[in-house]
């Protein structure tokens, strides 16, 4: 079995976290549903030293399978695989402003249709993880958390989740679409942040505007672009 463009893709996809400065250290991820493998950043390479033979590939119970030692949080992205069959993709990143949201321990609220265009109401935040869950089984329970916090929710309408003290998981279609949803959710982040420290009290969008912008992009009644 040859894992060489799912690799290339995972390397393309790690070097656009790098470039357009969604962190200086994150990882991303596509699985190959039919071969059932996981490819995802080396563990502690730096973006700019990887190389398509060294992107890891994992078999979904995390042997490895080919390229170098995978990222500590392969059990977060495999553990998310399993549960969402509709994502292919996972970028986890700190970037600036959705980590903050994370720290503080808060959902971003959808207050204005940039945010609508992209996720269909607030992005959750997980609660905080048990001194028992922040042992051994650490990132897979992390996944627990996301998971706990997406209920009821579709993934692909609420593409991302703030991780309560750690930082943002977004996911996609494919690692491409990861990275695009990760860069959407900190753009609403800093926007979100900006608006609440101009008025502290401001409330949620309308809820017919927040579904008309996410139905123009999103599901069979979807309008905008070149279709």
């Amino acid at each position: 079995m040859s894992t060489r463009s799912l690799q290339e893709r995972v390397l393309a996809a790690n070097a656009a976290l790098g470039a357009r400065a969604l962190s200086t250290f994150g990882n991303v991820s596509e699985i190959d549903r039919d071969a059932g493998v996981v490819a995802i950043k080396p563990s502690g390479v730096p973006y700019e030293e990887l190389r398509v033979d060294g992107i890891s590939v994992v078999s979904l119970d995390g042997e490895r399978l080919a390229g170098l030692v995978p990222s500590s949080d392969t059990p977060t992205h495999l553990e998310l695989y399993r549960a969402f069959t509709t994502i292919d993709g996972i970028a986890h990143t700190h970037s600036t402003y959705a980590t903050s949201w994370a720290q503080a321990r808060r959902p971003i609220p959808c207050l204005g249709t940039t945010h609508a265009d992209y996720f269909n109401g607030p992005v959750p935040c997980t609660r905080t993880l048990t001194d028992d869950e922040c042992g051994d089984e650490y990132e897979r329970m992390t996944a627990a958390a996301i998971i706990e916090a997406l209920e009821g929710l579709e993934p692909l309408e609420v593409p991302a989740v703030l991780v309560a003290s750690h930082g943002p998981f977004a996911w996609g279609a494919s690692a491409a679409a990861a990275v695009e949803h990760a860069a959407a959710l900190e753009e609403v982040a800093h926007l979100a942040y900006n608006t609440v420290v101009l008025d502290a009290a401001v409330d949620a969008v309308p809820a017919a505007l927040l579904e008309r912008h996410f139905r123009r992009k999103h599901g069979a009644a979807a309008y905008y672009g070149q279709r």
